[in-house]
């Protein structure tokens, strides 16, 4: 089993001074593509020498050097996500040149370095995959449902009755469907329908 994936649980930002060059790293979670982007233009300093950044969203990644050369910064940055085991995370390093070069090594220290420290000391939180069913009970078991659905964490999105019973739409984690299916299976004799929305 795979471990339990965690994005931030807000921003967070760490300032790394290099040979007079400072690197302030600022990261925030993200949940899509255009949230990393505007995330990205908004902390991005015009007056800076440069706006290097990275997000990782599940498969999905990007990264810019901008304008340093190439793989000593945004690849770097994208590194300290992913050697965090951080998911759904955008992060901005700004550089303000100090007047000291500082090499290809000592970029991607420097780059790479901020942007994992921003990321080491940032609360974090666990991502929960949910996922939506539909249960069908009669009405004698709408009681049961209820309390089914509560012990288990879910949320009802939507409730309808016809003449056969209740119908119940709800989003919960997915790791405790099966729960909820077993607990429904027992309680109800095998009468409870449980739809897993796919």
């Amino acid at each position: 089993m795979s471990a339990p994936r965690e994005t931030l649980a807000g921003p967070a930002a760490f300032l790394l001074e290099v040979k007079k060059s400072r690197h302030l790293a600022r990261a925030e979670p993200v949940e899509t593509p255009e949230a990393a982007l505007a995330f990205i233009a908004r902390v991005s300093v015009p007056e800076a020498t440069h706006n290097v950044w990275a997000y990782r969203i599940g498969a999905a990644y990007r990264f810019s050097d901008d304008g340093e050369p190439a793989g000593t910064a945004g690849k770097p940055v994208l590194a300290a996500i992913d050697g965090q085991g951080l998911d759904g995370v955008a992060v901005v390093v700004t550089r303000w040149f100090g007047g000291v070069k500082l090499g290809a090594g000592g970029l991607v220290r420097a780059y790479g370095g901020a942007a994992a420290e921003a990321l080491r000391t940032a609360t974090r939180r666990p991502i929960v995959i949910v996922e939506r069913v539909e249960v069908q009970v009669g009405f004698a078991h709408v009681q049961v449902l209820h309390a089914a659905l509560a012990a288990c964490g879910a949320v009802k999105d939507a409730e309808a009755f016809d003449a056969g019973g209740v119908r119940i739409t709800a989003t919960l984690p997915s790791d405790a469907v099966d729960g909820l299916e077993e607990r429904l299976r027992d309680a109800t004799r095998g009468l409870a329908r449980v739809f897993r929305e796919r």
